[in-house]
This record gives structure tokens, C-alpha cells and sequence, in this order.
């Protein structure tokens, strides 16, 4: 039978994927006409004001807000009693994080996490129920979303500044048609399947396949119902994540701060939950190229930056990002064996 559903799942998977391609290769494309309008010798220049003990300490900032996200994904798990140590959710999550920057996009960040979690032993031998364990991952998402979501209000002081700068509406709709171009381009959806000889086996295993996937939902449900009479355990972890959004905000105040365009420090907490949010939309690999647009246009429009210095600071963000996770390389290969014990 799995001879069977191998092409099925492939077919619908194939959407998403073409999707986030096509959503990169947009993306890119406008951030290439970006950089080229302003030269890489003026943003050079908005790079070389930064000292390195400021890009020493925007690094120690982007490590502590690693430590943070650790924190508040190991909160939630303790307070589910499952046996994860710190060290190990340290592990786990620079693991995930290193996945999310370097591996395919087949291979996520949560997904990682999730392996990696559901393989740990406690003293008994007895692996962590994965359904807890996925069900931890979506808890500590929402957390995070909650957390950006009340940062949300301090970029109101920015709206008058950008409905002023009318110049960046092209940017916008050429932002929006490169999207929707790319939607366009993807394959019709609605076609039918071309092996009517299978279509009773077919049927067969979409049944079995649809009572499964109604099972490990009723699991996943019953999981996510632990932490809801959990409320120390949700505001503990809110606070880690408070404690991260802190440290982001400290990276971007400081590397503006070094370019002589200072921001007031509460409208780059607004601003940079705007952009968060626009990177979850599903339309680019691991949020390349969108994150920097959405910074660049965000920062400039709202946050009275220039577009050079939004652009150095969208790079260096994204960069400090990546060399953060680049000790997650030593535990990946740990997270997909079958050796973590508690």
C-alpha cells in the first residue's frame, strides 16, 4: 500500500512548493532592482559606520534571544512533564535553527525540533509521545505570535509617516504584482486524475488515510488541551518570549543607532512585529528575500530611515541570524538518531 500513496502525496505537496519558489524568486528579484537603485557603495558606506564592538554586541544580543526562544520552548515542555532537559532543548532548538537557515526547505526548522524531541528517552527507555511533542512546537509558535501581536500597537506612530511618502506605493503594487504574478504562474489545480483504472484503489487508501489523519488531529487537539490550565507556564513563557523580542529590537536600535539614523526604540519594537508578521505568509523559501523587502519598505516608509540604511540593516540582521545558528550544525545529526536519553 505505500507503493501506492507515494505519488498522491507528492502531487498535492507540489503546490506549496512551487508556491514558496516562485514567492523567492520574486522576492530576490525585487530585492536585486532594490540593492541596484541604491548601490552597493552607498550601502557600503551606511556599513562601514558600525564599529565592531557594535557588531560584536548585535551578535551577542541575537545569541541571547536564541537562549530566550530556548527558554520559553523548554517552559512549556517541563510543564507538561516531559523529560527534556534544558541542554537538550538547547541542542534541539539550535539544531532547528540551523535547519531553518541552511538545509533544503523540505527539511524545516520544526520539523527538526520535533525529531529531535520525540527521540529523547526518559530513565524507563520510554520515548516523549509525539503528539505532546507537536503539539509544544504549535503552543510555542502561538506564544510567539501573542508576543509580537502586543507589539503591534507601537507602530501606529509610523502610519502618518507613510501615508506622507507616497513614492513607495509602486514599491508596494510592484511588491503585490510580482506576487500575484507568481500565482499565476502556478499549475492548475483542478486537474483531474489521469489513472481512472485506480480510482477505487485510490478511494481505498484516501479513506484510510483521511481516518488516520482525523486520529492524530484528535491527538494533537487532546495535547494542546494540557496547557490550557497551565496559565503560570503560558506567562513564564511569554515573558522568555518578551525576553527575545527585546534582544531583536536591541539589534536593530543598535545597528541604526551606529548608522547615525537613530529610531525611537518602542517604534522598532512595532515596526520589526510588522515585518515578523509579513514573513509568515507562506510565499517564500524560509522567509528569504520577503524579510528583507518587507524590513527595507517597512523601516523606510514608517520608520523615517533612508532605504540604504533599512537595507544594511535588513542584510545584517538576516546575516547575524544565520552565524547565530551555525553552532546547530554539531547537533543535527543527533536530533536524527535514535540514541537522546533523558
Amino acid at each position: 500500500m505505500s507503493d501506492r500513496l507515494s505519488p498522491q502525496p507528492d502531487q498535492k505537496t507540489s503546490r506549496p512548493g512551487w508556491l514558496r519558489r516562485l514567492g523567492s524568486l520574486a522576492a530576490l528579484v525585487l530585492l536585486v532592482y532594490l540593492l541596484s537603485q541604491q548601490g552597493w557603495g552607498e550601502i557600503a558606506a551606511a556599513m562601514r559606520k558600525l564599529s565592531a564592538w557594535q557588531l560584536g554586541l548585535a551578535l551577542l544580543f541575537t545569541l541571547c534571544s536564541r537562549l530566550a526562544v530556548t527558554a520559553r520552548w523548554y517552559v512549556l515542555l517541563q510543564g507538561v512533564n516531559l523529560p527534556i532537559s534544558f541542554a537538550q532543548t538547547l541542542r534541539i532548538t539550535f539544531a532547528g535553527l540551523f535547519a531553518s537557515n541552511f538545509l533544503p526547505t523540505t527539511i524545516g526548522g520544526d520539523v527538526i525540533r520535533l525529531a529531535g524531541a520525540a527521540q529523547v528517552k526518559d530513565n524507563q527507555g520510554q520515548r516523549c509521545d509525539p503528539a505532546v511533542c507537536a503539539a509544544s512546537l504549535i503552543v510555542d509558535r502561538l506564544v510567539g505570535m501573542a508576543g509580537m501581536a502586543m507589539a503591534l500597537p507601537f507602530s501606529l506612530p509610523g502610519l502618518p509617516v507613510l501615508l506622507q511618502k507616497l513614492t513607495w506605493r509602486s514599491a508596494g503594487f510592484a511588491t503585490l504584482h510580482l506576487f500575484s504574478s507568481s500565482a499565476a504562474l502556478l499549475p492548475n489545480a483542478s486537474h483531474q486524475d489521469k489513472r481512472h483504472s485506480q480510482i477505487s484503489t485510490i478511494s481505498q487508501w484516501q479513506h484510510t488515510l483521511r481516518q488516520k489523519i482525523l486520529q492524530v488531529w484528535q491527538r494533537l487537539l487532546n495535547a494542546l488541551n494540557m496547557w490550557r490550565h497551565k496559565p503560570r507556564t503560558l506567562l513564564l513563557s511569554l515573558a522568555y518570549s518578551w525576553i527575545h523580542m527585546l534582544c531583536l529590537y536591541g539589534i536593530l536600535s543598535l545597528l541604526l543607532s551606529g548608522m547615525g539614523a537613530p529610531v525611537s526604540f518602542w517604534l522598532i519594537a512595532g515596526l520589526y512585529s510588522l515585518v515578523y508578521f509579513v514573513t509568515l505568509i507562506p510565499v517564500s523559501i524560509n522567509g528569504y528575500g520577503l524579510q528583507e523587502i518587507s524590513m527595507t519598505l517597512i523601516f523606510s516608509g514608517m520608520g523615517q530611515a533612508s532605504v540604504s540604511n533599512s537595507l544594511s540593516i535588513a542584510l545584517l540582521f538576516r546575516t547575524l541570524t544565520i552565524l547565530a545558528s551555525l553552532p546547530g550544525a554539531l547537533f543535527v545529526s543527533g536530533m536524527l538518531s535514535n540514541d537522546q536519553k533523558g
